[in-house]
């Protein structure tokens, strides 16, 4: 009965309290998860691990934050048919925490002596303190919001 009880009011709770699908932090990729622009395997490179979830909750995972702007921004050559308004969340991993963190708020250094793995890269970070203070400790050239990341910043990186 007590269980009964509890499990009743835990979906109770649920229903009143649901969580916005941004606040949901995405699981690890599959081990055989590929990433829709390079082909590498993404569980393989853990601390660079990037998702974007669409609407439908479907999942794209990439080895890089490089690699998923280079998705975002042209959705269609990667994957017919998927629009940026297809998109419900983007999440990267913040560089020195290791955190899962939503994609839209990161600060992201470029130029640098950090190499990801598919080589020069965007590196996140949830905040602009820690992203500065990487800047200057590996030579960064730039710290840039999410809107400022454009085709032309890509090509920088290749």
């Amino acid at each position: 009965m007590k269980k009964a009880f509890i499990l009743t009011m835990l979906a109770c709770l649920l229903a009143a309290c649901p969580v916005l699908a941004s606040q949901m932090i995405p699981a690890a990729p599959p081990a055989k998860a590929k990433c829709p622009v390079c082909g590498m395997f993404v569980a393989k490179y853990p601390d660079w691990v990037a998702s974007i979830t669409f609407r439908d909750s479907t999942m794209a995972y990439f080895d890089g934050s490089k690699d998923l702007f280079s998705f975002y921004l042209d959705p269609g050559k990667y994957a017919p048919g998927r629009k940026q308004s297809d998109i419900a969340d983007i999440h990267v991993k913040d560089y020195y925490s290791l955190a899962v963190i939503d994609g839209r708020l990161a600060f992201y250094v470029i130029g640098g002596n950090v190499l990801g793995p598919m080589g020069k890269e965007l590196v996140p970070f949830a905040g602009k303190a820690d992203a500065e203070g990487f800047m200057r400790d590996h030579r960064g050239v730039k710290i840039l919001r999410f809107n400022e990341i454009t085709r032309s910043v890509l090509k920088g990186l290749e």
